[in-house]
Order: structure tokens, then C-alpha cells, then sequence
């Protein structure tokens, strides 16, 4: 076990090196660009992470992850929408600074992740399966009929959120932030999933009945679980809204969903550090496929198909000791 948790260390600690050398070695390269993908990258991973939370370690396969990535990416570009364009809403000007408006957007998602999560954890299985993309797509259908907010041609954000000290508008400024938050959320998970109530977590996705008879109660700890996984998500989607400057309905469709879980389980389930490197091969597979034909999901489907036939580790889970119950 020690083995693994150092092999961990180095390759958690490498990895933040070389993203953090990243922008100077574009600047060097003439490869402005390569920020912007890296960026979308560090997203996509904090997406992920957040995902494996309740994936790898918890074993609820939530196939409505999406729409709390949609539900923070909206509440930042109405917020944003109603300070800088339209009149007040619900009597209040709206805000661009990122201490207001985050929270706000958090708390809409966790409060979300609390409602699903106590609905779908009375089921197992397909059941919960079935529910979270039932609400998923309720949320998605809903952004779509938010015709104030143009419908399914999504909102626009002309600027990005504000923080004091910082220029977020600035691409290298905004990559740091993102790699900033991505570490942090990362550490934090693998400190819940090391503690005691990870260790529940993790007892209860081995063997559910051993777990109860030891005295532990199953949807208190899933339900947390679940709700700080929507959290992590909808950071994400905050982090996308103002890295776009656009929300669409699409940001919470079942295809979005699929994606974050096709990333996690390419990368490795119940690693934490895999769905990042998962992220980078998705979004690199998808950046070199679709410049080569637009029908890039037909090579990037039997990619995916020969990963998990291959083993249930993913391409990293086996090198960074993936738990499987």
C-alpha cells in the first residue's frame, strides 16, 4: 500500500510540475494555443475527479453528471447576463465577482446533487442509472426552454467573472486558476477518500450488508458523497462558462454525461489521478480524430470498446492501483 500511495505522490507531484511549465514551454514554442487546450483539459479533469468520487469509490453509476456541469456554467451566465445587459433579477443587479457569484452557483448545485441524490439512493443499480439520467435530462429540457436566456442556442458571456489580484481575462492567468482549483479539489478528494468516512464509502461498495452490520447507515455517507461530487462538477462548469464565454442546453445532455464517464473509465476508475490523465487522452484523441474526419466518435467508440475489454483498470488504473471491491 505504501508503494502505492509514493507512486502516487510522484506521479501527482510530476504531473503538477510539468502542467505548471506548460504555458512557458507554449511561449517557447510559439504555441499560444496549446494554453487554451490545456485549459479545456484541466476542466474536463476536475469534472472527472469529481465523478470518480462517487464512481470508483462509491459505485453509483450516475449517468446525469452533467447537469450540475450545466446547472453552475447557467447560474454564473444569468448572473453575468443581468449585470452586464438585462435589468435586475428578482430585484437584484446581478454580479461579476467570482466571491459572489461562485458560491451562489455552488450552492444551486449542491442543493440539486441533495434532491437527486436522495431521490435516486432509494434505488440500486439500473434503477439509479435510469433516475439520474431522468433528471439529467429534465435539467437539459428546462435550459432549453429558458427562451429569455436563448434557448438552445445557450447565453453568451461577454467577460469573465472578476477576482481581486488576478486578471482572468488573461489566458495564462485563468490556466493557473484553473490548474490552482483542479489540484486543490483533487487533494481534497483523495483526503475524503483516505479518511474514515472514505473508508466507509469504499466498505460500502464491497459489501454493503458487512457494513450495515458494523453499524454503518448507507445513504447518509452516499448522499454526501454525491453532493460534494455535484459540487465538484458544477465548479467545473463554472470554470467552462467563463472559458468559453457560452452555456448551451448541451453542457447537460446524456452525451455529456457519457463523456465524463467514458474519460473516468478510460483513465482508471477509483484512482483519482487516472481520470485527469484520461481527460488528456480523451480530449487529445478528440482534437487529433476530428481534424482528421468529422466522423471521429467511429475510431474514438472501438478505442474505448478495447480499453475496457482489455482490463477494468483503464489505460493508468493498474499503475496507479486502482480499488476495486
Amino acid at each position: 500500500m505504501d508503494g502505492w500511495m509514493n507512486r502516487r505522490r510522484m506521479v501527482a507531484l510530476g504531473g503538477l510540475l510539468v502542467l505548471a511549465l506548460l504555458p512557458a514551454g507554449a511561449a517557447l514554442a510559439g504555441a499560444p494555443y496549446a494554453i487554451n487546450l490545456a485549459t479545456r483539459f484541466l476542466i474536463y479533469g476536475l469534472a472527472a475527479v469529481s465523478l470518480d468520487l462517487v464512481l470508483g469509490y462509491g459505485a453509483m453509476v450516475s449517468f446525469g453528471h452533467a447537469m450540475f456541469f450545466g446547472l453552475g456554467g447557467y447560474v454564473v451566465a444569468i448572473v453575468a447576463h443581468h449585470a452586464l445587459e438585462a435589468g435586475p433579477l428578482l430585484g437584484w443587479s446581478g454580479s461579476m465577482q467570482v466571491l459572489v457569484v461562485w458560491p451562489l452557483a455552488l450552492a444551486c448545485c449542491a442543493l440539486l446533487g441533495a434532491v437527486v441524490g436522495a431521490l435516486a439512493l432509494r434505488t440500486r443499480g439500473v434503477q439509479f442509472i435510469m433516475i439520474t439520467l431522468a433528471f439529467g435530462q429534465m435539467v437539459y429540457f428546462v435550459l432549453m426552454s429558458l427562451q429569455v436566456y436563448g434557448g438552445d442556442d445557450g447565453l453568451m458571456m461577454s467577460q469573465r467573472n472578476t477576482l481581486p489580484g488576478l486578471n482572468l481575462e488573461s489566458p495564462t492567468t485563468f490556466y493557473f486558476l484553473c490548474l490552482a482549483l483542479l489540484a486543490a479539489w483533487t487533494f481534497v478528494c483523495a483526503r475524503i477518500v483516505a479518511s474514515r468516512f472514505g473508508m466507509v464509502l469504499q466498505a460500502l461498495r464491497q459489501s454493503e450488508r458487512r457494513a450495515v452490520n458494523l453499524g454503518a447507515a448507507p445513504t447518509p455517507y452516499r448522499l454526501s458523497a454525491f453532493v460534494l461530487s455535484a459540487v465538484g462538477t458544477g465548479l467545473a462548469g463554472i470554470l467552462w462558462a467563463n472559458f468559453a464565454g457560452l452555456v448551451t442546453p448541451d453542457m447537460a445532455a446524456w452525451t455529456k454525461s457519457g463523456e465524463l464517464m467514458a474519460i473516468v473509465i478510460l483513465g482508471g476508475v477509483g484512482t483519482l489521478l487516472g481520470p485527469i490523465a484520461g481527460a488528456a487522452v480523451f480530449l487529445g484523441l478528440e482534437q487529433a480524430l476530428s481534424a482528421w474526419t468529422e466522423h471521429w466518435m467511429l475510431v474514438m467508440g472501438p478505442v474505448l470498446v478495447v480499453v475496457v475489454l482489455a482490463g477494468r483498470n483503464g489505460l493508468f488504473g493498474r499503475w496507479l492501483g486502482a480499488r476495486h471491491g
